[in-house]
């Protein structure tokens, strides 16, 4: 009977121990999870978009009329002095090349001119002649008279040929010039492109004086050239004279007002700017996302209330972060926006308490992008889970993840 007794009690010891340690290896287990404490503090609600730094104004300084455009020698970020400093040169284009009718044509009409030419200096020789012999006649005449051997009437005829061959005289020089003249412009017809190239140096050019101080934003036509009337040279501007402009969506845009407070981000600099808004412009415009969607877009203009030796690193057409203030408060109830999710219709968090998960639902104040504020039902000190799975529910045991 001791033997039995002792072999029972053995095998009960053992099966005990076995079911304990099936007991302790299939137990639940606590989920591991991310827990974040409630607690008070400052809460900013922003709109953030990001937009580009501009000068303010900038003048773009164009051709006044068509011509050929010498090489513009200034770089980008020389100084200018309005009314100075000559940012480029306009000189004449050089004619077309002519074909071989077009230059048939210009040498039949410079002949013709120099055969024109040639019968004004007859007609010229011809008129002095007359003008010399009218003189002889009018002298003559007036010795007859006084001998009374002429009539008032031949010394009348006399002088009135020598004024009608003095005017001929003048008329057949004017003619000889207006020959000359059509001469030289049918000279001109011929005159070819290379001819032009190597009197350059001594043509007249327009110069374009710098409208304003400032400096050179971007040289749009660096290269000697031949440019219309109106086409644009370069770009001048103070980039002392800053002031940022964002594209918020419309949906935003209707949500800011000017004189709201900005805050200006990843510009480079080791620290955020401040700005203020001063416009919302009103006309808004369709642009295509990067996803490929059309979205409705309205500028809003920021300007700088930073002094200007914390943002004089920037320059034109810069890229910043601007998230423009539209609420703030300074002791403010909040938890992480990821502890949030939907219960029902309402928002709640899992609270952890003595090591399990209680379901709790909280009023939701205003939200940031990382944070929101909680109006009830949590208090600070508490201790909530962030970004809840599926394995979490009410009354589950959870430990801190390490």
């Amino acid at each position: 009977m001791n033997t039995v007794w002792r072999r029972w009690v053995t095998w009960g010891v053992l099966s005990a121990v076995l079911v304990a340690g099936l007991v302790y290896a299939f137990r639940p287990q606590p989920i591991p999870v991310d827990l974040a404490t409630v607690m008070r503090g400052p809460l900013v609600v922003t709109v953030d978009e990001e937009g580009e730094t501009r000068v303010r104004d900038v003048f773009v300084l164009s051709a006044p009329v068509a011509g050929r455009v010498r090489r513009i020698e200034a770089e980008v970020g020389d100084a200018i002095v309005a009314e100075q400093t000559v940012v480029a040169e306009i000189e004449p284009v050089d004619p077309a090349f002519l074909d071989l009718r077009s230059e048939a044509q210009a040498q039949a009409a410079l002949s013709a001119a120099e055969a024109n030419k040639v019968l004004a200096e007859a007609e010229l020789v011809e008129a002095e002649a007359e003008f010399e012999f009218a003189g002889a006649e009018l002298q003559r005449a007036r010795r007859l008279i006084k001998a009374e051997t002429i009539s008032e009437q031949a010394l009348d005829d006399a002088e009135r040929r020598h004024k009608t061959t003095r005017a001929a005289v003048a008329t057949a020089g004017a003619r000889l010039q207006v020959r000359r003249f059509e001469l030289e412009r049918a000279q001109a017809q011929l005159i070819s492109p290379v001819r032009t190239r190597s009197t350059n140096g001594a043509c007249d050019c327009v110069p374009l004086l710098a409208p304003v101080h400032g400096r050179i934003l971007r040289v749009l036509h660096k290269s000697e050239g031949v440019v219309e009337a109106g086409d644009p040279l370069v770009e001048i501007g103070d980039p002392a004279d800053l002031e940022v402009v964002v594209d918020f969506l419309s949906s935003d845009a209707v949500k800011i007002r000017p004189g709201q407070r900005v805050i200006i981000e990843e510009w480079g600099g080791g620290v955020a700017l401040s700005g203020h808004i001063r416009l919302v412009e009103p006309f808004g415009f369709t642009k295509i996302s990067a996803l490929g969607i059309e979205e409705q877009r309205v500028d809003v203009i920021i300007d700088f209330t930073s002094p200007p030796a914390d943002w004089q690193r920037l320059g034109h057409g810069y890229q910043v972060e601007a998230r423009v203030v539209l609420w703030e408060g300074a002791d403010v109830r909040k938890l992480p926006l990821t502890a949030l999710f939907r219960s029902g219709d309402e928002w709640a968090v899992f609270v952890e308490q003595d090591g399990r998960a209680r379901l709790r639902v909280v009023e939701v104040g205003r939200r940031t992008g990382l944070e929101a504020e909680i109006v009830e039902s949590v208090g600070s000190g508490d201790r909530v889970v962030v970004s809840p799975s599926d394995r979490i529910s009410d009354g589950v045991r959870i430990r801190p993840r390490t």
